[in-house]
């Protein structure tokens, strides 16, 4: 499978994916939504903005998956993979803030990110607020 991460524009997690500042995209839900058990090691995420195209691309080094959250247990995910998630220390009280009612949390680890030549993307079907598409195939989404 793979699969199109849409990000918070607002956030600038782009740039430090590329960097290698952020080594994990984590997903907070309070209902298991995609890619939940619908990821897996090796499979390839593409990386965009919300409202912008396809920038980049990354393969899955390994995937964690947390369920039934309480608020300390959200707490210590954060503490202990918000470095590699890209939140900076000034800001974990915010993302804590944030996620502290969540019911499940997904962390996705990547390797190999890559730019690529931008691509729009057709979302139909998927509904117009998913953050996280799943497809076998890039070109049955491309634009």
């Amino acid at each position: 499978m793979q699969h199109i991460a849409i990000m918070k524009k607002e956030w600038g997690l782009l740039s430090r994916i590329l960097s290698g500042e952020k080594k994990i995209e984590s997903r907070w839900y309070y209902s298991r939504c995609a890619p939940w058990d619908r990821i897996k090691k090796d499979e390839i995420i593409y990386f965009k903005d919300s409202g912008c195209p396809v920038t980049l691309k990354a393969k899955v080094r390994k995937i964690i998956q947390f369920k039934n959250l309480t608020p300390k247990k959200v707490r210590k995910i954060i503490n202990q993979h918000g470095d590699a998630d890209g939140i900076d220390i000034r800001d974990k009280k915010k993302f804590f803030e944030l996620f502290k009612n969540k019911k499940y949390c997904l962390l996705v680890f990547i390797k190999d990110v890559k730019k690529i030549k931008p691509f729009n993307v057709n979302k139909a079907g998927f509904g117009m607020m998913s953050a996280w598409l799943t497809f076998k195939n890039i070109n049955q989404i491309k634009k």
